[in-house]
């Protein structure tokens, strides 16, 4: 991969596993210097910063819970001080959960929805004049193929639209705001085998899972120089789930 990311500092959250802990290596290989935030497991943060250390490239895991926004605040100054610049925010750090009831959804509204504008808001004065801003969403925040999920849905179709605002927002500082929506992945907490994989992978076009790394190739992408004139745009890595 080439180094189209070097002298770049970003900062993935919820870095520790799955799409976060693929983007963060993916955006050491393409140069840049990576901190990554990680809330209950200290164990796998490390061994991600571990491996980015062991490839040459400068690292940090931060403890921050998303849905306390004056964590987040301190997470991203924490970042910004250590590495002395902000180049690239991905804001992956989410939780999903079936409707269930009041705690499930509070929590879901606090993390997919708070965390996101308060990082965002925490990060924006200190983002270098043409950052980036990534959102990692959901193919379900627009497309709704199996039932019992409208509350997260609701949640990933809300920072899709925060992300317009902030494009325009940020506009004039050469700053792009866009976000990535994954299909199913296959993770720790969503393996591609059982009933439910199998009636998944049957909506989508490719007929399989993604895996994380093609989620993180994407968000790469849209960090880099190539995607300086794409904001406020959203593009599906779903395997072709949300046609």
């Amino acid at each position: 991969m080439s180094k189209q990311l070097a002298g770049k500092v970003a900062l993935v959250t919820g870095g520790s596993r799955g799409i976060g802990a693929a983007t963060a290596l993916a955006l050491g290989a393409a140069g840049a210097e990576v901190a990554i935030s990680y809330t209950a497991n200290p164990d796998k943060a490390e061994a991600v910063v571990s491996e980015l250390k062991e490839a040459g490239v400068r690292a940090l895991a931060v403890q921050a819970d998303q849905a306390d926004p004056a964590q987040v605040k301190e997470l991203v100054r924490t970042v910004h001080e250590h590495f002395g610049r902000l180049d690239v925010l991905v804001n992956n750090a989410g939780v999903a959960a079936r409707d269930t009831g009041d705690e499930e959804l509070d929590r879901q509204l606090a993390v997919n929805i708070g965390g996101v504008a308060a990082t965002v808001r925490a990060a924006t004065p200190l983002l270098s004049d043409g950052g980036r801003i990534i959102n990692v969403g959901s193919v379900l925040a627009t497309r709704q193929p199996f039932g019992g999920m409208a509350e997260y849905s609701g949640t990933k179709a809300a920072i899709t639209v925060f992300a317009k605002g902030w494009a325009r927002d940020l506009g004039g500082r050469g700053i792009t705001v866009n976000t990535v929506h994954p299909g199913p992945i296959e993770t720790d907490m969503n393996p591609n085998e059982g009933e439910a994989a199998a009636q998944r992978t049957a909506l989508t076009a490719l007929g399989r899972y993604g895996r994380p790394a093609e989620v993180a190739a994407a968000i790469v992408f849209l960090a880099g120089p190539d995607a300086g004139y794409i904001t406020g745009a959203e593009l599906h890595v779903d395997g072709g789930l949300g046609i």
